[in-house]
């Protein structure tokens, strides 16, 4: 059982860990020459590719995504102009026949571009990058307020297979007071829009801690997605940043539930998606147990990365877009955000490449540490040692004092072969992790969100 008891003494900034190190030490140091000897080195034969699509219509107060607010339809086309320039770009700088295990397109909203214009964006993707494998994961962010039957169509016959739907919340004080209204009927129809066309595995992403949350409203918004019966459910803690993004002002933070409630609606959505037929998979999804996301996360084979958690591991991620990022072993490389800087560069020539950081081996050897808890909540010391030919208590000298002091407190368990997270340790795993982080004693308060 989770002892919730426990949570609120661990409430204080900490990283979400999608990267080690994380976003806030990527620099311009890390240079373009830099980042084409990456592409041009890398071993690992897959690749998966990560698309941007940047633009809304309105502003939701909780996003915390790169997003340009337009209206205008020669913005978007424009854009798709230099997407493909930039993928000619990439062609001369990699090669474009290693396997596709993954593509993934976030936004922004994808789906505030028309279904010709997604077509055209997939066309120009499998032009450049064309071995996609069979098994390939093809997914899709949708705003439920854009998305219709062509859109619908021209996804599934590209091969798309998984589509993501964004609720957040269904009450409708909450949707107003985050800007972001759209129904529970309008919801279940562009479900069954996405599977009357074959796109059969369906994920909706839902936000605790937003203005005007209650245990009772949430609890109904879950009962609402229950008889939607998506095949996986992802439950984000709301990151107010303020100091950050400048639309979370217009949030009224006396309106943000307490750390209390905040606990007591995750304790109740735990307890009752696990008591409908959901398995809890990490700190913030759910999947049925015949999904692939459980299977991994029993096999310990469950991956990390910035779109979230993912049954694809060991390929180089591509970030291709106005502000995405990419990954190899070594490295992290993110694109410019703004789109004048994404342009010029572009039009010179070059890679929109803004900043990024090579992994020295220490940040390599934590990496892999922090990812492995991360994905699987599990570390195999052995294997782990005979990766690196180090001694891991020796070299986690540190950071294994501070860890005994979570393992008193039941959040995990040691031994000499592995380290076990424990259930109410799941919970607490940014926490847990930052024990291994080099960087983190260093950053100010206003770095990062509250891990609880």
């Amino acid at each position: 059982m989770i002892d919730f008891d426990k949570f609120i003494k661990y409430s204080k900034p900490g990283p979400r860990y999608t990267s080690y190190p994380t976003a806030v030490e990527f620099s311009e140091a890390f240079t373009l020459n830099d980042y084409k000897t990456k592409l041009e080195s890398l071993e690992n034969d897959k690749l998966s590719l990560y698309v941007h699509l940047p633009f809304c219509k309105s502003v939701c107060y909780f996003c915390g995504c790169n997003v340009v607010y337009t209206s205008r339809e020669d913005t978007k086309s424009r854009y798709l102009d230099y997407l493909k320039k930039e993928l000619a770009l990439l062609k001369e700088n990699i090669d474009t026949s290693k396997g596709i295990t993954q593509l993934h397109f976030g936004g922004g909203t994808p789906t505030y571009f028309s279904a010709e214009q997604l077509n055209t964006v997939i066309k120009d993707i499998k032009d450049t990058f064309s071995n996609f494998e069979d098994d390939a994961e093809l997914s899709c962010e949708v705003d439920p307020r854009y998305f219709d039957e062509a859109q619908a169509k021209i996804l599934a016959d590209n091969g798309f297979n998984r589509i993501s739907f964004g609720v957040q919340d269904f009450d409708i004080r909450v949707q107003k007071a985050v800007n972001r209204v759209q129904s529970f009927e309008l919801v279940s129809n562009v479900m069954k829009l996405a599977r009357g066309n074959g796109i059969n595995s369906i994920n909706v992403d839902l936000i605790y801690g937003l203005p005007l949350q209650s245990v009772e409203s949430f609890a109904n918004t879950i009962d609402l997605i229950l008889e939607l019966d998506p095949e996986r459910i992802a439950v984000f803690n709301y990151a107010h940043v303020p100091w950050i993004r400048k639309t979370m002002n217009k949030i009224n933070e006396d309106d943000l539930p307490k750390t209390a409630v905040k606990l007591e609606i995750l304790k109740y959505t735990i307890n009752h998606l696990s008591n409908n037929g959901y398995k809890m998979i990490g700190m913030d999804h759910f999947a049925k147990v015949d999904d692939e996301l459980f299977k991994s996360l029993q096999n310990h084979s469950l991956h990390r990365n910035f779109q979230g958690y993912s049954t694809k591991s060991g390929s180089n991620l591509i970030g291709i877009g106005l502000s995405s990022i990419g990954n190899g072993d070594d490295y992290y490389a993110q694109n410019y955000k703004t789109i004048p800087e994404y342009e010029n560069a572009i039009d010179s020539g070059k890679l929109p490449l803004h900043r990024g950081v090579s992994l020295s081996v220490d940040d390599v050897i934590r990496k892999e540490v922090i990812m492995k808890l991360m994905s699987n909540f599990h570390l195999d010391i052995i294997s782990f040692e005979a990766k690196f030919d180090i001694k891991f208590f020796d070299y986690f000298k540190d950071g294994i004092k501070q860890l005994r002091e979570l393992e008193e407190e039941n959040l995990v368990e040691i031994t000499p072969e592995f380290i076990n997270v424990k259930q109410t340790g799941v919970m607490l795993i940014r926490n847990i992790v930052m024990v291994f982080d080099a960087y983190y004693a260093n950053k100010t308060k206003n770095t990062f969100s509250k891990t609880i």
